[in-house]
């Protein structure tokens, strides 16, 4: 039998991780990037133009649990490495895989058509190939999501996927809108030069602090949720540790969460609304030219409005009529197989409610290469469709109506759910990958910084 060939769009976490499980499974691979970059959204000012990460990001789980399975990262990384730790770890990954050579540079796919029982990949150049499947792993963080509540706002204003750096805020009246990751870490990084900071938080949220007892909060958390643990108590449990570290939530304004809510953490964010750095404020009821009026009857003047409201899941590429976009959630069985399109899958399409979103592309990776290959057995398109409505409806349950939780994903319950299939196929995971000997570094991660700040 001829070697399958499967297209994969994207050049970050999730299509490298994709095309490198694809062949150690068999399947040749090639990966189409649409800028000249490896990492995806972490490239910091990627020439994609799909990446959102400002210059002071860093990943929010530690770096020890936040790697491909099989390929760590080196032992003098950071505990929370930024944007250029990460590149670099994915440009590591690509070679040492040998992905790199299989990369296509400037290469955006604008259209994937059915070609008999194939798929005709067109690109934005016009060049076409034809391959047995794809994955696509453009990511979902690239369109934003602006909020209506601006309507009538005569200020600067700009979604947080353009952000960049504090410094055109100095000496300015900012609103950030929006307490998750984003909005906490961009409210934290413009606080010290700003006049004044909002952090506009309609929603109840639980801010945990980045380190407790003096080492990362998940080696804390893991202690304490144990799996058989109903998510009720661990809401408890997490809310109890916070408030040892950081008190009440409204002691800062916010309202502590009694439902399940994704998590957030920050190291600094607590201690800035303490120093009267961040102020934070309810919903907003409407905006007459600058001034804000907000649920609580209070009103404030702002010169910006920095908007951290989530992203539209954006697939122009696909064949029409077979977008799996439904609301803000996606029609896939167990969140990568199109039920439609036979061998096209997708990877990355989640917010994981703990843990790592790199541990979760790669148990996504080895169960599309497993069903790519032909050893995993997927069920019938019916048999899809209705696991896919079971999965929407506990959803529902489990998580806010908010289109913040459209691609919120429960880790424990999804590997059960792929560890299933694999039992009904009678298989194993991914075949074992042999022990990694990485390279040794001629420059350290720390002398490598003090270089870059030199050359600065």
């Amino acid at each position: 039998m001829a070697e399958k060939h499967f297209a994969v769009i994207g050049a970050g976490a999730g299509g490298l991780c994709a095309a490198k499980n694809l062949l150690a499974r068999g399947v040749d691979a090639t990966i189409f990037e649409i800028g000249s970059r490896i990492g995806g959204l972490w490239a910091y000012e990627n020439d994609s133009g799909r990446s959102p990460a400002y210059r002071s990001l860093h990943i929010n789980s530690e770096a020890k649990v936040s790697s491909f399975i099989d390929f760590p990262f080196p032992e003098d990384t950071p505990l929370y490495p930024d944007t250029s730790q990460m590149e670099r770890y994915f440009r590591e990954y690509a070679d040492h895989f040998d992905l790199t050579r299989r990369i296509k540079f400037h290469s955006e796919v604008v259209k994937i058509e059915p070609e008999g029982a194939r798929y005709r990949i067109v690109l934005k150049n016009g060049q076409s190939q034809v391959f047995d499947g794809v994955v696509v792993a453009s990511g979902h963080q690239s369109i934003p999501r602006h909020p209506p509540q601006i309507e009538g706002f005569t200020g600067e204003y700009l979604h947080s996927n353009a952000y960049r750096v504090p410094e055109p805020f100095a000496g300015k009246r900012v609103m950030v809108i929006g307490p998750g990751n984003s909005g906490v870490d961009i409210a934290a990084d413009i606080c010290t030069v700003t006049e004044q900071t909002i952090l506009c938080a309609r929603s109840p949220v639980l801010v945990m602090p980045r380190l407790m007892f003096g080492v990362p909060q998940s080696r804390i958390l893991t202690k304490f949720e144990k799996p058989w643990l109903p998510w009720r108590v661990r809401v408890w449990l997490r809310t109890m540790l916070t408030r040892i570290f950081h008190g009440r939530m409204e002691q800062w304004g916010f309202r502590t969460p009694n439902t399940r809510t994704h998590p957030i953490s920050h190291p600094t964010l607590i201690s800035h609304i303490a120093w009267e750095r961040i102020k934070v404020k309810p919903g907003i009821e409407r905006i007459d030219g600058k001034v804000v009026h907000f649920v609580d009857g209070t009103s404030a003047e702002v010169d910006s409005i920095i908007a951290a409201t989530g992203y539209e899941t954006d697939l122009p590429f696909l064949p029409e009529g077979t977008s799996p976009v439904s609301g803000t959630r996606l029609d896939l069985y167990n969140r990568v197989v199109h039920p439609g399109l036979p061998n096209v899958f997708f990877i990355g399409y989640f917010d994981v409610t703990g843990g790592a979103n790199i541990r979760m592309m790669d148990d996504q990776a080895e169960y599309i290469a497993a069903a790519a290959s032909g050893a995993l057995k997927l069920p019938t398109k019916a048999e899809m469709e209705k696991a896919i409505a079971d999965d929407h409806a506990w959803q529902a349950k489990q998580f806010p109506d908010s289109p913040r939780y459209g691609l919120e994903l429960d880790p424990r319950r999804y590997r059960k759910a792929l560890a299933r299939d694999y039992a009904k196929s009678g298989i194993k995971r991914s075949p074992p990958v042999p022990a990694l000997v990485r390279p040794q570094r001629q420059v350290s991660w720390a002398a490598e910084k003090r270089d870059q700040a030199w050359q600065a």
